[in-house]
């Protein structure tokens, strides 16, 4: 088994106690909870039982000790993430409305993740890595997208692969240079993760099936669809595999995509079957909801597969194209 490397912002989530929209009165709030997509992605790889390693940047606070507690417990290689002395680690406050959504309240491209940049460190910890993995939020700045296209084309000349989860909010498309950015990451992307309309970037098409068309035919070995309540669907070509949610008593579904996106991947990239990753993702992502905080629910791959042992969910409608 190789070594799953990842970059990008490590931040805090304090979350409101009370629903309601935005944070114009005093409230309570529990917190903080270490966060960020590509530490709990990298956390529920490493529990998993594959090697890995993060690189980012955190301010010298307690922030970013919880996040440094939290990586280094789960066994993460954190030799690559820097600590800047002056700006602190990112943060997130997180309130739950009424329907479901959040209103959030944050800063990260100013805190110490936005000084992510190519050290001794993290080239190191890319020279010693096998597979990529890309979370789209996590390119808000030039250095970090640098980075990124530089890790994948050594790891993929290294005979290694690339994975990509968008996890895009609508209102950063608009940042400058991250569309392009966007294409480029999808240009050497061996697995692709999107949830929802995700699967529809860097396609003409607005077809399911077309785009998953389009998407093998331009160099990506499988691509797997996240599609939050109504389960995940995995294509590779030549299979096709539908995997039916797992029951939860849902709590806190922040995080649920990066754990699934984390145990895929760890799976996949150790030899395992399509169908037995589709299936322990699902689990995983189902575990990541029941508890309060993104990280809190990212389970060992003995709980993990003890889920999905107990519920039987196995795939269905397996079928080769």
């Amino acid at each position: 088994m190789g070594k799953i490397v990842s970059i990008g912002e490590t931040l805090v989530e304090v979350m409101a106690d009370s629903s309601g929209c935005g944070f114009l009165e005093p409230m309570s709030f529990t917190g903080p909870f270490p966060s960020g997509a590509p530490p709990i992605y990298i956390s529920q790889a490493a529990r998993m039982g594959a090697a890995t390693a993060y690189i980012s940047t955190v301010g010298d606070d307690d922030f970013g000790k919880v996040n440094l507690d939290r990586l280094r417990s789960d066994g993460v290689d954190i030799s690559a993430i820097a600590i800047d002395p002056i700006l602190p680690t990112g943060h997130a406050f997180v309130r739950y409305r009424p329907d479901g959504n959040r209103d959030f309240c944050y800063n990260i491209t100013y805190s110490a993740s936005g000084q992510t940049k190519m050290t001794p460190e993290a080239a190191n910890v890319i020279a010693a890595s096998t597979h990529l993995h890309v979370v789209g939020n996590s390119m808000f700045t030039d250095e970090i997208r640098e980075m990124t296209a530089q890790a994948a084309a050594q790891i993929k000349a290294r005979g290694g692969t690339v994975s990509f989860d968008p996890n895009l909010r609508k209102e950063m498309l608009a940042q400058p240079g991250l569309r392009e950015a966007i294409e480029k990451v999808l240009s050497f992307t061996d697995l692709f993760l999107p949830s929802g309309d995700e699967l529809f970037l860097g396609v003409e098409t607005t077809d399911v099936n077309e785009a998953i068309a389009q998407h093998l035919a331009s160099g990506m070995k499988a691509v797997v669809h996240k599609r939050g309540a109504e389960g995940a669907t995995y294509y590779d070509g030549t299979l096709v595999l539908n995997q039916p949610p797992f029951p939860a008593q849902e709590v806190d579904p922040t995080g649920a995509g990066d754990c699934f996106g984390g145990a895929f991947t760890a799976l996949w990239t150790s030899g395992e079957s399509a169908a037995e990753c589709l299936r322990l993702a699902a689990a995983a992502g189902a575990l990541a909801v029941m508890k309060r905080g993104p990280m809190s629910g990212a389970e060992n791959a003995e709980t993990v597969r003890a889920f999905a042992d107990k519920h039987t969910r196995r795939v269905q409608g397996a079928k080769h194209v």
